[in-house]
């Protein structure tokens, strides 16, 4: 096993040399910065402000810190091992098959959403001069019988592009995140130049710089698309088996994006409280602000509040521009996650506790069973969430879940393999701090988005071991030891986060959603808190030996030299 634990190079165990290297430094990080501009950028500024007013300029910076934590704990991981859909790999090596299968399970569904919630978004915004594409019900827009067709075919180019492969998609990517870098530079500075007014801030007859306290500036991390905006830092982990210099292109796209995304998006939100029209603050307040512009421009606001408002400033061009652009941002970083959702399932394919047929991959280097798979399941969602707003909540509790795996194995293979090369190293300090931030931070977030969605992830959850047991007990193909006691941590940490979620005050008692309201903003910290602590406690106490490890990577490696078939 010497060569496991030494050997510093991209084709460390379980890599699979099949999948292209074509992502170089710029690549890499564009893809990252592609996948994080994507359809938030288009609603986020309107729904932050609907929950939290002027003050949503603090969520975007509290958001972007607590991904910064998640990122920094995933670039020690993912220079030890650049493997392709790292995320759901990582938990294999350092608890087993059952903890891989749990969070992988997570991981994939929660990406597979992605896809189809940027189609929705070219869609919502295409309504306004394609008015047969959605339709207004209860002030949310849903999909015609016609739009769930466009949605459908959307979501097939998606899946074409990418099995182009990596170098040809890479190319048009880095025009494309050009294009929304510049685009989203130019509303800033045409919103900042035309109409900006200071008093939406801070006076008193707009309500304040934080009119809804501290629990509507956190409650738009989780709920107003702004966590949902950042999750594209990913690809760094996503894509690692595929970049041709991980120790240099890992740790500057898992933080270098969430940096760059973060200025701009905080920019953007500052252009938009101050050019808003006031009328529409005064009216009804910060929360009712999207269905308060005057005129012609309410259903606008529904489906494109941006171009809405540069409609009302005069700007036409620019409104037409971000009407090409509504097309352009979510359409590339939908392109993005449909291949991305692919390495997922196929990185679950390798681990061997799904489906092997997952694994194959076609002359391009592409999963292309994977990426089938991604397409009929991303269609799925058009069904049961036929609007923006009413998939980002689920999916950002979904996505946010997944995340926490990775502080978890990040400490326990300090103990597991301390002799293993690691191209980027937190201090040994250093490495409890963010591990613990990280992790404490997906729980915040979790809490945040409240028992309305969470009661639905947590049925995912038990729907996932299901299928887990059924793929066991009738699949012929080997599978690897489940390691259950090792991943008993998993039990401690979601029962905590359920019991948390349903006692706690999110959503509101008005809201009727079935949480008990018992614990507030700053109970429900504490409870998540100590949630973390139990969990890195229970997680270190539990973590797989050394020798075992060692099994598993072996077995990665064997799986690499004699992988399943690519056709």
């Amino acid at each position: 096993m010497a060569d496991v634990t030494t050997n510093p190079s991209a084709d460390a165990p379980g890599d699979d040399r099949r999948l292209k290297k074509d992502y170089g430094t710029i690549g890499l990080l564009f893809t990252a910065v592609g996948s994080i501009i994507g359809s938030g950028w288009l609603f986020g500024a309107l729904f932050a402000s609907q929950m939290a007013g002027p003050a949503a300029i603090l969520s975007w910076i509290i958001g972007g810190v607590m991904f910064i934590f998640i990122g920094m704990s995933y670039s020690e991981l993912g220079t030890m091992f650049p493997h392709s859909g790292g995320v759901a790999r990582y938990p294999h090596y350092s608890y087993g098959s059952f903890t891989s299968f749990t969070m992988g399970w997570l991981t994939w569904v929660a990406a597979a959403a992605v896809a189809p919630i940027e189609v929705l978004a070219v869609v919502q915004y295409s309504n306004n001069w394609l008015p047969w594409l959605q339709d207004v019900k209860d002030g949310q827009p849903t999909l015609t019988a016609w739009g769930t067709v466009v949605s459908v075919l959307l979501m097939g180019l998606f899946v074409l592009v990418n099995f182009f492969g990596v170098r040809w998609f890479q190319r048009l990517n880095n025009l494309l995140v050009w294009w929304k870098l510049l685009m989203i530079v130019l509303v800033i500075a045409v919103f900042v130049a035309l109409a900006f007014n200071t008093d939406h801030f801070a006076g008193d007859e707009f309500g304040g710089f934080a009119p809804y306290g501290a629990k509507g500036v956190f409650s738009a991390v989780a709920s107003a698309g702004i966590a949902f905006s950042y999750f594209g830092f990913r690809q760094g982990v996503e894509l690692a088996g595929e970049t041709d210099n991980p120790k240099k292109n890992i740790p500057l796209t898992l933080i270098g994006s969430v940096v760059i995304c973060g200025i701009l998006y905080v920019g953007l939100q500052v252009a938009f409280i101050g050019s808003v029209p006031s009328e529409a603050i005064t009216e009804g307040g910060w929360a009712e602000v999207g269905a308060n512009f005057t005129g012609e421009t309410d259903v606008l606001a529904v489906f494109g509040p941006l171009a809405a408002i540069a409609g009302i400033l005069g700007a036409v061009w620019l409104a037409g521009l971000l009407y090409a652009d509504a097309i352009i941002s979510p359409g590339d970083t939908g392109m993005i996650y449909a291949g991305v959702t692919a390495r997922l399932s196929y990185a679950m394919g390798r681990n061997r506790n799904a489906p092997a047929n997952l694994a194959k991959v076609d002359r391009n280097g592409v999963p292309w069973v994977s990426l089938l798979l991604a397409f009929v399941v991303g269609c799925l969602f058009f069904l049961p969430f036929p609007g923006w707003a009413q998939l980002v909540p689920f999916l950002t509790s979904a996505t946010v879940l997944s995340f926490g795996s990775g502080p978890i194995v990040l400490l326990a293979m300090r103990k597991q393999l301390p002799e293993q090369h690691r191209p980027y190293r937190l201090g040994d300090r250093t490495v409890w701090v963010v591990g613990f931030l990280a992790l404490w931070s997906t729980n915040l977030i979790v809490y945040w988005t409240g028992w309305e969605q969470n009661w639905k992830l947590f049925l995912l959850l038990i729907l996932g071991w299901i299928l887990m047991a059924a793929f066991l007990r009738f699949s012929q193909q080997e599978h690897p030891k489940l390691d259950l006691a090792a991943g008993s941590w998993v039990f401690v940490w979601f029962a905590g986060l359920a019991v948390i979620s349903f006692a706690g005050g999110y959503p509101a008692e008005s809201e009727e959603a079935g949480n008990l309201g018992w614990l507030g903003l700053g109970t429900g910290a504490v409870a998540t808190f100590v949630l973390a602590l139990l969990t890195i406690w229970v997680a270190l106490k539990t973590a797989l030996p050394r020798h075992r490890v060692e099994e598993i990577l072996a077995e990665s490696q064997q799986a690499h030299a004699g992988g399943p078939p690519a056709h």
